[in-house]
């Protein structure tokens, strides 16, 4: 069907069609074509609504700049106007291979792989503004109107080996036109029964070879259906859109035009930035930007974006999708585009063989005739006092005293005094009143089954502001392929469990420093928890005396898992004969080595933090009864966000949570574009395999293997058993495949220039979208656990706010300094932060070419405008949400310890285990779980280590990774706590880093001026960042920091401009969205009653949201939102 949708559009277009020997359908169409030829002969000069917008904006634009000419957008181009055509035009319809100089594709076993000619992106010198709308800032390159109107041109005649359609490319007569697509990207999440979703419109152009492109954008972004259906048109759909047009073109034939033929001026003859940008030339043939790609924007505050792109890499395309949803957001106002991953985590428990819920707690707040009533209309109720999920029928509600025993394998309660019963059974889920969820699981590396607990409230990670290779996307990712399992070994047994024996009978009562605070509870009291007994005995110099920590440190650490796994498994009726449970085999008439408990052998896990320097692993024994938090994926990259007062949804909330207002997200994408960087490393990241043995994927940067390959592959049996069984699956259904068929291997990066490609990529369909179940559990268990109705809205705002660093060592070859001065966990103040915000300094990334500042909030490269807007907008959602500014370390700690990705994905582990008044950085800093990092002296220079904010300490470790390790303070010792132990030298030159490209970057703004767009706090750090001063006052003035609390913002003149101002370009959206509604009426027959009757609807709509608008209730209702940032102060 796909073929014959393409053969009947390209010859609606004046093309023969040779894609099928079947054209019979063609011959019934062919008057209906004809017709439709004659039809677009006549309206050779029409545009679809969208490309008519964009082509004004041009047109006056250009106009406005003293350019005649007019530059038509192309006119007949093959719309995209259903999912799934753009991946058919990219492979010739006979062959499985496409190749041209800009890239190379292959259609393969699991979908489609295209290698463009460059595997990455690069930031160094690309991101070109037009000169003649909004200031153009200090970090991009600004071009002449009339340079921009040329490139335009240019860009709009791509040559014809560029415009060749691929699946006609082995056709005796090629096609070739342009293709186009429309997307609606979301802007502005939706508040359900507050507050709309969002969009803008966004036409893509792409000259025929391009079409994969295409798919890219469209496998991410969606697609917006035909644009020249009314259904279609943003203009009607005024509650949806943000009255914003977007347009992206792909020309890379650009890179060889010259700069002097593009009008650009002689060196003697240009400006001091044009000369300092490039933008002039000495010699005839200086190939504009240096004949590398390029981007090229024109924009002002009219609403419209046109972006050119001189390159086919994919992530190009996407980043600019990226960019223009940033720039609705901020001419919008009350929304943000934020560069963020994000997860929703919930604690999972090892329940063991038995459970037993608290029946007191409970009754208390959590009945079964509650959760009914809760559920009506979802759930089927059954006579025996139990219900069954409507959407999943395995999904299973269970009475808040019923008992889950395992080894008998039923669930038991008692109704009016009968006792019932229901069988346990695999891969069913079953919730209590509270929301707690419980589920049998199989241990994933020994015979033995466990009951599995889950909180009904999880933790909602939020990870924004992350620079490349922070961590995005690791957050969401589970840590247990970074688990390995085993069995527990013992030396002598007897002599061990004397030991352990010696350690449970110890007297406790004076180990600590603060004689009041000691108390004498056994280790296997039932008054400590394991946790409590990891801290009991895990050394503490601030906590603990020195003879009591010299006691603990003579303990091996063997024995200390030996305790640890003799309290996991104690039960208080075993009274002091513990010993008789476990055991170990005799071998060969000696006791053997490999414990068990009562006759089962025990497996224990470790977890993988941090990597040597020759590649071995730092690996490090879990707790015993550790079990890996779930986590519902919540973002990955592209954000919409947008801040509401807890008002507008009071009633919803979880009410442990003091926040005044609170962030909501929506993922912009429906795919992710992923660099799954372990996955060469056979067996390690099972999700990619899983994911890359599936149909339908996007793939880049992979090799082709042949059908031959996957036969070798098989062949070499011993590294063949490390990939995961559906990768293994793959292979060998491609070894029995014909010659001339491809697939993809997942530890098979491309070749580029002799050497594996470091940014291999996939578009990984979202996991919420994939598996909808994960996020319909996490759904359900918070609305029972908060006491929601089915009709009452669930929300999962922002509850932890983890921003991702990129750290490194220095790279003297490279000439990149050391960055790895921040230990795990860091707590910065909103001064300090906001420094580290605009500067956005990472280190190496394998999906860039460099390392630096990556501008404000990481996302200034992308930026169309100042970026002062973003991060005006983000102090703003700071204080008004109340929310810490947490981080965390990727990459390396100090110079010696690599850590790679390991800290992203723990991380989340300890956040959604700790209280939630334990993760206030007061408390963390009055208990001395978090120490300021002061200003020092070395070698008689100032230091400005204060940057860096708090770090944990060994407190921190004490008390909250015991939560997960056996042994916290040996995971995160002394070099991973304090770095400069590693070196002092590479630790203050990190530090110097840090501060001179602050200093730097804070100097653009005020050379640019842009500084006069930035928000009076915001203004002061900017000078302090450069100058040491703002008005005579250092950073640690109170009157400045005073500027960065939520009474100080509140009463502020410039938050209520922010308010008036969103009331204004609201007002102005809706009168001009009534104006094209009547403009549309006027067009419109009203003999076309339907079409008639809902334009009219709209109308009267819109007269009613402008009268609203303009009330000053509607003003007084914006008060603890966003509002919307001026962008340009003289615009």
């Amino acid at each position: 069907m796909a073929l014959q949708h393409i053969c009947l559009q390209l010859a609606s277009l004046g093309h023969r069609c040779q894609l099928s020997s079947d054209r019979g359908y063609l011959a019934v169409a062919d008057s209906l074509l004809k017709n439709y030829a004659a039809q677009r002969q006549l309206l050779a000069e029409y545009r679809c609504p969208a490309d008519q917008r964009i082509q004004n904006f041009l047109n006056n634009y250009l106009r406005r700049n003293g350019i005649e000419a007019e530059i038509k957008l192309p006119g007949e181009t093959f719309n995209l106007n259903e999912k799934g055509i753009a991946r058919e035009l990219s492979l010739p319809f006979n062959s499985n291979v496409y190749k041209s100089d800009l890239v190379s594709s292959y259609r393969v076993a699991q979908g489609v792989l295209h290698n463009p000619k460059n595997d990455r992106r690069t930031t160094s010198g690309v991101f070109h503004i037009v000169e003649g709308g909004l200031p153009i800032p200090a970090d991009k390159k600004a071009v002449p109107v009339d340079v921009y109107a040329n490139l335009l041109q240019v860009a709009l005649d791509p040559p014809t080996e560029l415009m060749g359609l691929p699946i006609a490319s082995e056709n005796d007569k090629p096609v070739d036109m342009w293709v186009s697509l429309l997307l609606r990207p979301i802007v502005r999440p939706e508040v359900e029964g507050e507050l709309f979703e969002k969009s803008l419109e966004t036409r893509f152009f792409a000259p025929g070879t391009l079409v994969s492109n295409l798919d890219f954008v469209e496998s991410i972004f969606g697609n917006g259906g035909d644009p020249f259906l009314a259904e279609n048109d943003a203009a009607l759909d005024a509650d949806h859109w943000t009255g914003h047009s977007g347009c992206v073109i792909l020309a890379p034939h650009l890179t060889r035009l010259t700069k002097k033929a593009l009008g650009l001026p002689h060196y003697d003859e240009a400006s001091e930035r044009q000369r300092k940008e490039g933008m002039c030339w000495k010699r005839d043939d200086e190939l504009y930007n240096d004949g590398g790609a390029f981007k090229i924007v024109c924009r002002d505050m009219t609403g419209v974006i046109v972006t050119i792109i001189a390159d086919n890499y994919f992530g190009y395309s996407k980043k600019e999708i990226k960019s223009q949803i940033s720039y609705s957001a901020n001419l919008f106002g009350g929304a943000e585009e934020e560069h963020s991953g994000g997860a929703i985590a919930f604690p999972r428990f090892n329940l063991g063989n038995y459970y037993l819920p608290k029946v007191e707690a409970e009754m208390s707040s959590h009945t079964f005739s509650r959760l009914c009533k809760q559920l009506e209309g979802g759930i089927a109720i059954k006579p025996e006092g139990y219900a069954i999920d409507n959407q999943y029928p395995d999904i299973i509600y269970i009475p808040e005293d019923a008992h889950i025993d395992m080894q008998e394998q039923f669930i038991s309660w008692r109704k009016e005094d009968e006792l019932q019963k229901i069988k346990l059974r695999v891969k069913h889920t079953y919730i209590y009143p509270s929301g707690f969820k419980v589920h049998m699981q199989k241990h994933p590396q020994a015979p033995s089954w466990r009951l599995i607990g889950t909180l009904g409230e999880g933790t909602f990670c939020h990870k924004p502001s992350t620079v490349s290779g922070g961590g995005k996307s690791e957050i969401s990712k589970s840590i247990q392929d970074s688990m390995i399992s085993g069995p527990v070994f013992v030396g002598d047994f007897k002599e061990n469990l004397d030991q352990v024996e010696a350690i449970i009978n110890h007297d406790y009562s004076k180990r600590r420093r603060e004689v009041s605070e000691n108390d004498n509870r056994g280790v296997l009291s039932n008054q400590r928890s394991l946790g409590s007994v990891i801290r009991l005995l895990t050394p503490s110099t601030e906590i603990y005396t020195d003879e009591y920590n010299q006691w603990l440190e003579a303990i091996p650490q063997y024995i200390l898992a030996l305790v640890y796994m003799i309290k996991r498994f104690y039960k208080p009726q075993w009274g002091k004969n513990w010993r008789k449970h476990f055991s170990v085999d005799e071998v060969n008439g000696y006791p053997g080595h490999e414990l068990k408990y009562d006759g089962r052998k025990l497996i224990t896990s470790y977890l993988r933090v941090g990597v040597r320097s020759d590649g071995t692993w730092r690996i490090y024994k879990l707790r015993q009864d550790f079990v890996a938090a779930t986590k519902v994926q919540t973002e990955d990259d592209i954000t919409a966000s947008t801040v509401v007062p807890v008002s507008y949804i009071e009633g919803t909330l979880n009410k442990r949570y003091k926040n005044p207002s609170v962030k909501l997200v929506k993922n912009c994408e429906s795919r992710l574009f992923q660099r799954p960087d372990d996955a060469i490393n056979r067996g390690l990241d099972t999700q990619t395999e899983s994911d890359l043995a599936e149909d339908g994927n996007f793939i880049s940067n992979f090799e082709p293997l042949t059908s031959e390959d996957a036969r070798t592959l098989v062949e070499d049996a011993i590294n063949f058993q490390d990939y995961s069984a559906p990768m293994q699956d793959l292979i060998r259904r491609a070894a029995e495949a014909e010659d001339g068929e491809y697939f993809v291997s997942s530890a098979h990066p491309r070749i580029v220039d002799g050497e594996h490609s470091k940014n291999v990529r996939y578009l990984q369909k979202r996991p919420d979208l994939a598996n909808p179940r994960n996020m319909y559990l996490a759904q359900t268990g918070t609305r029972l656990s908060r006491g929601l109705s089915l009709q009452q809205p669930v929300h999962f705002p922002v509850n932890a706010v983890l921003q991702g660093r990129r750290n490194n060592p220095e790279d003297k070859a490279a000439g990149i300094r050391p960055l790895a001065v921040y230990n795990p966990i860091h707590y910065q103040e909103l001064p300090e932060l906001f420094m580290d915000l605009i500067c956005s300094l990472t280190g190496k990334s394998p999906s860039t070419t460099g390392a630096g500042s990556e501008g404000a909030l990481t996302k200034g490269p992308f930026n169309a405008l100042s970026t002062t807007a973003d991060l005006n907008n983000a102090l703003v959602s700071f204080i008004l949400c109340d929310y810490a500014g947490y981080s965390s370390a990727a990459g390396h700690i100090g110079a010696g310890r690599k850590v790679d990705h390991d800290i992203s994905m723990l991380i989340p582990e300890i956040w959604c285990r700790l209280p939630i008044r334990h993760r206030d950085p007061s408390y963390l800093i009055k208990k001395g779980h978090l120490e300021k990092i002061e200003d020092f002296e070395h070698e008689g220079h100032r230091v400005y280590a204060s940057r860096l904010g708090y770090r944990i300490t060994e407190k921190f470790v004490h008390a909250f990774f015991g939560k997960v390790f056996d042994s916290p303070t040996i995971v995160f010792d002394e070099q991973m706590l304090r770095p400069e132990t590693q070196g002092m030298d590479a630790y203050v030159d990190g530090i110097n880093n840090i501060v001179e490209a602050q200093q730097t970057v804070a100097r653009a703004y005020i050379e640019d001026g842009s500084i006069n767009d930035a928000c009076p706090p915001l203004q002061a750090v900017l000078h302090i960042m450069a100058e040491g001063r703002y008005e005579g006052k250092t950073i640690d003035d109170p009157s400045i920091r005073e500027m960065f609390t939520l009474d100080y913002l509140l009463e502020s003149d410039w938050y209520k401009e922010r308010l008036v101002i969103k009331q204004q370009r609201d007002a102005a959206l809706w009168q001009m969205n009534k104006n094209y509604i009547e403009q549309k009426m006027d067009e419109t027959n009203e003999s076309v009653t339907e079409l008639w009757a809902q334009l009219q609807d709209q109308a009267e709509n819109a007269e009613q949201m402008l009268e609203w608008i303009n009330s000053d209730n509607y003003l007084e209702r914006l008060q603890g939102t966003l509002g919307a940032d001026w962008i340009h102060k003289g615009a």
